[in-house]
């Protein structure tokens, strides 16, 4: 399989897809597949992103947005294997780890998709920090949403129940408690490696001192741009 074939294969035939996933056809392939998918949509998108600020920050953000989505699928995956292990679904790892992959590059094509749009912004309101930011923060929660819609799609398509109670409504709420404790360890992730964009007003900074979280900063993203606060946000 071309790696970049697997666009039109996710997008298309999403259920074959998943099919394949479930009876574990070629799951090797589809994964490095969509790793390299993914993380060079992610790198381009990233780079649209620090190309706001400065050529260091280019380079920063670049290789920090397909890290952040490493990182965090790394933490992740484990759990939700054992979430389904314990609820009676014969799933493996591997499967998981698809699922995962398959939710990611959800997400990276359509931040990509959403690249036009950001760069008609960078070139109009660039200077406009917090506007530019609560907006890629907007596409971010869009991508990330359909993301997962992907992952509970699959996991209820390859997912056969090994015990009675399996088809309970217990099941898809672990999945929903798994799926918040991702968001907060993305989040966290991002803050940590932040910034992505740079202020246009402060030099380049690989990563930023600890303190504070991702909420408050886009709390106060909004304050400043209702005149409340003056922030420097990441």
């Amino acid at each position: 399989m071309k790696h970049f074939t697997i666009v039109d294969f996710i997008l298309r035939r999403r259920g074959q897809f998943f099919a394949e996933i479930k009876d574990g056809i070629a799951l090797p392939e589809k994964m490095r597949a969509m790793l390299i998918l993914s993380s060079a949509f992610l790198v381009a998108y990233g780079t649209l992103l620090g190309s706001t600020h400065s050529l260091w920050q280019t380079m920063s953000s670049a290789t920090k947005l397909p890290l952040l989505f490493l990182v965090t699928l790394l933490i992740c995956a484990p759990a939700l294997y054992v979430v389904n292990v314990l609820f009676g679904f014969n799933q493996s790892l591997d499967q998981s780890l698809a699922l995962v992959l398959t939710a990611i590059s959800i997400t990276a094509i359509l931040l990509l998709s959403f690249a036009p749009i950001t760069l008609f912004f960078v070139l109009t309101v660039r200077h406009h920090y917090q506007i530019f930011k609560l907006l890629n923060v907007f596409f971010f929660v869009i991508a990330g949403t359909l993301g997962a819609a992907t992952l509970s799609q699959g996991m209820a398509l390859i997912s056969t129940a090994t015990q009675a109670d399996s088809a309970s409504a217990r099941p898809q709420l672990l999945f929903y408690l798994w799926l918040t404790v991702y968001a907060f360890v993305g989040s966290q992730v991002a803050w940590t490696l932040r910034p992505f964009f740079g202020h246009p007003n402060a030099p380049f900074e690989l990563v930023r001192q600890l303190g504070g979280n991702f909420y408050t900063d886009i709390l106060a993203s909004f304050g400043e741009i209702l005149g409340f606060v003056i922030v420097k946000g990441g």
